[in-house]
């Protein structure tokens, strides 16, 4: 490993592991909480989540205002309920967020500790495993799913712990222990499986394609932890079924599947309701350009571990192929939604890591090609965290908490149950514990429910999501005066109108 370091870094193998791996999860920690309370804003299914959490902190299956939730497994949400009965019930919606926002980052340093130990076991260089940490603290795609309350940071959580354990087995798979291992390894993949089903795809599936390339002569270690990944779920559903929900679980469950699929395509990219790929994946560049850089990389850098890496090597490659092919089919046919990407982008760093390792090694043993490997490997670090710290200096340098300072705003000035016509889900899922919420457009709409306030996110407008179009939420705005705006990165311009309300008398217009 000495020879692998250069002497800048040197140090590094001085410092206890446990203080470099406590260093990586207190740094992504402290990342995440820098402006906590003034942005990422607040999404809809930060709000279904946040319920969902809230609803069983004192016990029972996940519920909402529409009855028992089925669609995604319980794991995330009964960390949720565990959070809140430690820290105490949230006096509102957005209250509520930030303190599950507060639960993500800590489980985000949480596994920024396991990247690190994972890397070391692989590449035996504390450096390596220091630059993996920093990677991940700051790449600006991991920063926004780990920000907010998404079940994706808890699932990869359990994923990085699961490959942790089972590491060792792919270098030595002898012993009478190695049946608890592989136990404790699968039964982490399995809690992954439960805080998110698709989880199992890059689990399961590479477990039983490593049977082959990985442990062709120990096929059961493979084989043994697959099985034992599948006894949380199996557990799960076996109380759900003596509760008497089987039916309803089934009936999710395989809608859930047809949606995995693209069979039933209504949320995400490929369904017709919002902006295409290509069309986010431009608007995202100056944000996330090294993201999109490490993911380029990986697809070349994988190659050598999957033709003649060790078998740990070969290990963490499948893991990664799995974690591709699933986004691979989601990006041409089936349900793709932005934090989809935070599974193949975790075991991406960790491939390209391993690369630059690899790289690094030959540098020292073939002195003639030093200057280019070592340049290049620098360069890469350098550049990408470059990237990343501008971006995230920009995104930390002005508030994005229009929808919270809106709510703040609307407390004090807008009456509690006053009937308001929004033009977003998320607005509207934030507001409807104090206000009436509701899509009214037209004046007899308006009349009926004497709606005198109209709450319009433009961004949302302007890119076709919301079901107003830009020219009738134009219309609707020139009638009244404006009361609130604010300008953020996440929804653009958020503002509240105060329109009269239209007399009681019919006119012609939509209804509905």
């Amino acid at each position: 490993m000495s020879r692998a370091l250069p002497m800048s870094v040197a140090w590094l193998r001085a410092v206890p592991l446990w203080a470099v791996a406590g260093a990586g999860g207190l740094l992504t920690v402290v990342v995440r909480l820098i402006g906590w309370g003034q942005g990422p804003d607040v999404f809809g299914d930060e709000v279904f989540y946040w319920r969902f959490g809230h609803s069983v902190a004192h016990g029972g299956f996940p519920r909402d205002h529409g009855g028992t939730f089925w669609l995604h497994p319980p794991g995330f949400f009964y960390i949720e309920g565990g959070w809140e009965r430690l820290f105490g019930a949230p006096a509102d919606v957005v209250s509520g967020v930030y303190q599950m926002r507060s639960l993500n980052a800590v489980l985000a340093g949480l596994t920024a500790v396991a990247l690190v130990l994972l890397m070391v076991r692989v590449t035996k260089s504390t450096t390596v495993a220091v630059a993996v940490a920093t990677v991940f603290a700051f790449d600006p795609y991991i920063l926004r799913i780990n920000q907010r309350v998404l079940i994706e940071t808890s699932t990869m959580l359990w994923v990085v712990l699961g490959f942790l354990v089972l590491l060792p087995l792919a270098q030595r798979a002898t012993g009478i222990r190695w049946r608890r291992r592989a136990a404790a390894a699968g039964l982490l993949f399995g809690v992954g499986i439960l805080t998110k089903d698709v989880a199992a795809l890059i689990t399961v599936v590479p477990l039983i394609v490593a049977a082959r390339f990985v442990w062709p002569k120990r096929r059961s270690v493979p084989l043994f932890t697959a099985a034992m990944a599948t006894v949380p779920y199996a557990i799960y559903v076996g109380v759900v079924a003596w509760a008497g929900h089987f039916d309803d679980l089934w009936g999710n469950k395989t809608h859930g599947i047809r949606r995995l699929l693209g069979m039933a395509q209504e949320t995400g990219f490929n369904s017709a309701k919002t902006p295409s790929l290509n069309q986010r994946l431009t608007e995202e560049l100056s944000n996330f350009g090294s993201t999109y850089a490490l993911l380029a990389l990986a697809v070349v850098a994988v190659v050598p571990f999957l033709r003649r890496g060790s078998p740990p090597q070969r290990l963490l490659g499948l893991w990664y192929v799995s974690a591709a092919i699933a986004l691979a089919y989601a990006v041409v046919k089936g349900t793709l939604e932005e934090q989809q990407l935070y599974l193949l982008i975790v075991p991406t760093i960790v491939i390209v890591a391993m690369r630059a390792h690899l790289l690094w090694e030959r540098r020292v043993e073939r002195r003639r090609r030093g200057p280019v490997s070592r340049v290049a490997t620098v360069s890469l670090l350098a550049l990408t965290l470059a990237w990343s710290g501008f971006t995230y200096a920009g995104a930390t340098s002005e508030p994005d908490d229009g929808y919270e300072r809106l709510r703040q705003y609307m407390v004090e000035h807008v009456p509690a149950g006053s009937a308001i016509t929004s033009m977003s889900g998320s607005a509207s899922l934030l507001l409807e514990d104090r206000y009436r919420m509701g899509k009214w457009f037209t004046p007899q709409e308006r009349a009926r429910e004497h709606v005198a306030y109209v709450v319009v996110p433009w961004r949302i407008v302007e890119h076709n999501i919301s079901t107003f179009t830009p020219g009738e939420a134009r219309q609707l705005t020139q009638q009244g005066a404006l009361l609130f705006s604010f300008h953020g990165r996440t929804y653009g311009t958020v503002e509240l109108y105060r329109v009269p309300v239209p007399p009681a008398s019919p006119v012609d217009g939509r209804d509905g």
